[in-house]
C-alpha cells in the first residue's frame, strides 16, 4: 500500500548554494506556510504512506539525518531546537571550552583530572550560562540571534579533538520577517532595530562569510523582511512554489488512502481530473476543501472546486486585488468590428492559446473612450476558454506590501497552468516609469514588465491591457517581446460595422432599415459604440413597454441628445491608438507597408498639433 515518491526541487535547490559556498545566508519564500510529504522512513508516525509536515519539520527531517551537520532550528517565540540531543551535549562542551579560555588540550587535562573546587565552580558556571540563555532565549528573539552567532563562532574555532571538530552548524529560522520586519528604520522599534542590526553584522562578518556554517530564513515573501538584510548581496533566495499538478495529485491520493472505506472521495470525475482543476490550491487549502466534502459525503463537482479557487486565491492576494473575470458574451454577440473580428478569429486567438514558442505574451487594446475595447475583449477571454483574472488594485498605502502583493501574485501565476491576465485602464497601472515616479510606481511597472517576457511565464500567462491612452503606458512595455508585439485599434464604426450598430440600435424598438434609413445614418454619422449603446438604452425607455416606435420618434431622441465635450480628446486618443498600431491591415483604407508609415508621420503631425493647442 506504499505512495509514490514525491521529491522538492527547492530543497535540492537550496543545498547546492549550501555546500557549494556559493552563500551562507539563504532566504526560503513561497508556499512556505504549506504542507509537504515525508517518506515513512523519515516520518515520526512511520506511516507506510508517509504524512504530511509542515516546512520546519520538512527540512529537520531531511537535513537532520547528517551527521557531519549540527541543525538547530528557531521560532518566534518558541525555543532553539537541536535536531538530536546528542547535538546539544556536543555544542555545550564547546560552548565551555569557548568561554573558559582553554586550549585543547588543557580542556581534556581539567576534564580528566581531579580539579579544584573554584576550578570545578568556574566550569560548572559556564554551563549553566548556556543553558540559561537557552532557557532565555524563547521569548527574546534578539538574544537568540546573538546566541546562534555565537554557536557559529564556536563551531568555527573548533580544532581537531573538539566535540564539534569536522561538524557544520546549519541554523533555520522560522518567521523571519516577524523578527526583522520590513519598515523605513524610523519606524522600526528599538527593539526591532536591534534585530535588523545584528542579522546585517552577522551575515557581513568576514569569518563567517569563510567558515562552513549555514543560516537559513524562512518567510513567505523576501518583501516582508527588512530590506537592510535581504538585500545583501551575500544573502540568497530560494523561491518554494505553490505545489503543481504531481504535487497536488500525491496529497489527493494520501489523503483518499488515508480515509476508511466508506468516507473515501466521492468525485464527478477522477482524482487526475481533481488535481488539475485545483491549480492554485496550496495543499491546506486542498485538505481543507477535501475534509469538509468527506465530511459532507455528497458529491464534489467542478463548479465547487472552481469556486473554492477563485476564493482562495483572492485572499491571498488580499480584497480589491484582483477578482475573476467571467465574461457571458462571445464575439459573436459583438456588433461591428467585423474584420477586427476575423483578425482576432484567424491570428490572434490561436496563438494566444498555444504553450510553444509562436505564443503571444500579449496584447494591447488602444483606442478612444466609448469605442467598445472592453466588451470586444471579454469577449475575446470567453472565446480562450481559459482562467481570466483581471487586476484592479496592485498598489498598497503600507511601506512594502506592494512587493509583497507582487510575490503572491508571480506565484500564483506560476502555479496556474494558462492564465488570462486582464487589465483595464492599464496606463493608469503601467506608467510608473517617468522621472517624477514614486519609487513603489518605478518598482510595479518595472517587476510587470519583466513577467511579460519571462520565459517561465510564456505560453502560460496571456496579457490583455485595454487604454485610452496608449501613449501613456511605459514605452517598455510597448516594446516587442511584450504586449508591443501586438497593439491593436478599436476604432468608431464605419460603413458595414456602422450600419449593423444603427441596425441593433433600431432593432430595440422594432425599427428596420427600410424604415427612412437614410435619415437615420444620417443623423448617427460618427456615433461610437458607446453612443449607439446609450441611445437604445434611451429608446427602449421612451417606447413606454410597448417596445414600439416610429422613426420620427427616434429622430427626435437623437437631435435631443447632444454630445459631451470630449470630441477632442476622442480624436487624440484615436490618433495615438493608429500611431502606435503594428498591423498594418488593421489601419483603415488599404496601404503598403511604405504608404502606412507615411500617414502615421501624417498622424503624428496631428498629434502635435492638439498638443500645441493644449499649452496655448
Amino acid at each position: 500500500m506504499s505512495i509514490q515518491n514525491l521529491e522538492y526541487p527547492f530543497r535540492k535547490e537550496a543545498a547546492d548554494i549550501l555546500n557549494s559556498g556559493a552563500a551562507h545566508a539563504l532566504v526560503l519564500t513561497g508556499n512556505v506556510e504549506d504542507l509537504f510529504w515525508l517518506p515513512s522512513e523519515l516520518s515520526k508516525t512511520r506511516c507506510e504512506l508517509g504524512t504530511y509536515v509542515p516546512i520546519i519539520d520538512y527540512l529537520r527531517a531531511h537535513w537532520g539525518c547528517s551527521q557531519s551537520h549540527i541543525l538547530i532550528s528557531y521560532e518566534l517565540h518558541g525555543p532553539i531546537r537541536f535536531v538530536r540531543e546528542s547535538d546539544l551535549e556536543l555544542m555545550r562542551q564547546d560552548w565551555i571550552k569557548y568561554r573558559s579560555g582553554l586550549d585543547s588540550n588543557d580542556f581534556l587535562i581539567k576534564r580528566m583530572t581531579v580539579v579544584t573546587d573554584s576550578e570545578a565552580k568556574r566550569l560548572d558556571a559556564f554551563k549553566r550560562e548556556f543553558d540559561d540563555y537557552l532557557a532565555r532565549c524563547v521569548e527574546k528573539p534578539a538574544m537568540a540571534l546573538k546566541l546562534m552567532s555565537e554557536m557559529c563562532k564556536v563551531s568555527r574555532q573548533a580544532k581537531a579533538g573538539d566535540a564539534l571538530f569536522g561538524k557544520r552548524l546549519l541554523i533555520l529560522i522560522e518567521r523571519t520577517d516577524m523578527i526583522i520586519p520590513e519598515a523605513p528604520i524610523t519606524q522600526l522599534s528599538e527593539a526591532d532595530r536591534l534585530r535588523v542590526t545584528f542579522c546585517q553584522d552577522w551575515f557581513s562578518d568576514p569569518d563567517f562569510l569563510e567558515a562552513d556554517d549555514s543560516v537559513v530564513m524562512v518567510a513567505e515573501t523576501s518583501g516582508a523582511i527588512n530590506h537592510r538584510v535581504i538585500r545583501l548581496p551575500q544573502v540568497l533566495r530560494v523561491s518554494v512554489p505553490s505545489p503543481d499538478e504531481k504535487a497536488r495529485a500525491h496529497y489527493i491520493t494520501w489523503f483518499n488512502r488515508n480515509q476508511s472505506e466508506g468516507k473515501k472521495i466521492k468525485l464527478w470525475d477522477t482524482q487526475q481530473m481533481l488535481a488539475s482543476l485545483t491549480a492554485g490550491l496550496s495543499i491546506h487549502a486542498l485538505r481543507q476543501m477535501l475534509v469538509a466534502h468527506v465530511y459532507d459525503g455528497e458529491t464534489l463537482g467542478s463548479s465547487n472546486v472552481l469556486k473554492r479557487v477563485e476564493q482562495y486565491i483572492e485572499g491571498q492576494l488580499g480584497e480589491g486585488v484582483v477578482s475573476f473575470k467571467k465574461p457571458e458574451h462571445s464575439l459573436k454577440d459583438v456588433i461591428g468590428f467585423s474584420q477586427l473580428k476575423f483578425f482576432l478569429k484567424e491570428e490572434v486567438i490561436p496563438r494566444l492559446c498555444s504553450t510553444g514558442l509562436d505564443a503571444l505574451p500579449g496584447a494591447a487594446i488602444a483606442g478612444p473612450i466609448g469605442g467598445g475595447k472592453t466588451f470586444l475583449f471579454e469577449a475575446v477571454a470567453a472565446e480562450l476558454g481559459m482562467v481570466v483574472l483581471e487586476l484592479k488594485n496592485l498598489r498598497s498605502k503600507w511601506f512594502g506590501e506592494t512587493d509583497v502583493i507582487l510575490e503572491r501574485l508571480y506565484r500564483v501565476l506560476m502555479s496556474l497552468g494558462k492564465v488570462m491576465i486582464f487589465i483595464d485602464e492599464a496606463d493608469t497601472v503601467f506608467g510608473g516609469l517617468r522621472s517624477d515616479a514614486h519609487e513603489t510606481e518605478k518598482r510595479l511597472t518595472g517587476e510587470i514588465q519583466k513577467w511579460m517576457s519571462d520565459p517561465k511565464l510564456r505560453g502560460r500567462v496571456v496579457w490583455l491591457l485595454m487604454t485610452a491612452r496608449i501613449q501613456n503606458l511605459s514605452p517598455d512595455i510597448r516594446r516587442p517581446g511584450r504586449v508591443g508585439n501586438l497593439i491593436i485599434p478599436v476604432l468608431d464604426p464605419e460603413d458595414s460595422d456602422h450600419d449593423e450598430f444603427i441596425l441593433w440600435t433600431i432593432g430595440v424598438v422594432g425599427l428596420t432599415d427600410e424604415d427612412n434609413w437614410e435619415s437615420l445614418k444620417e443623423a448617427m454619422n460618427g456615433f461610437s459604440a458607446a453612443d449607439f449603446g446609450a441611445l437604445r438604452s434611451e429608446l427602449k425607455a421612451k417606447a413606454n413597454g410597448t417596445g414600439k416606435m416610429t422613426v420620427e420618434h427616434v429622430l427626435e431622441v437623437v437631435e435631443e441628445t447632444l454630445p459631451a465635450d470630449i470630441g477632442q480628446a476622442r480624436r487624440y486618443q484615436r490618433l495615438q491608438a493608429l500611431v502606435n498600431c503594428t498591423r498594418k491591415s488593421l489601419l483603415p483604407g488599404t496601404l503598403t507597408k511604405v504608404q502606412a508609415l507615411e500617414q502615421k508621420e501624417v498622424w503624428l503631425g496631428e498629434i502635435r498639433e492638439i498638443e500645441l493647442e493644449d499649452l496655448v
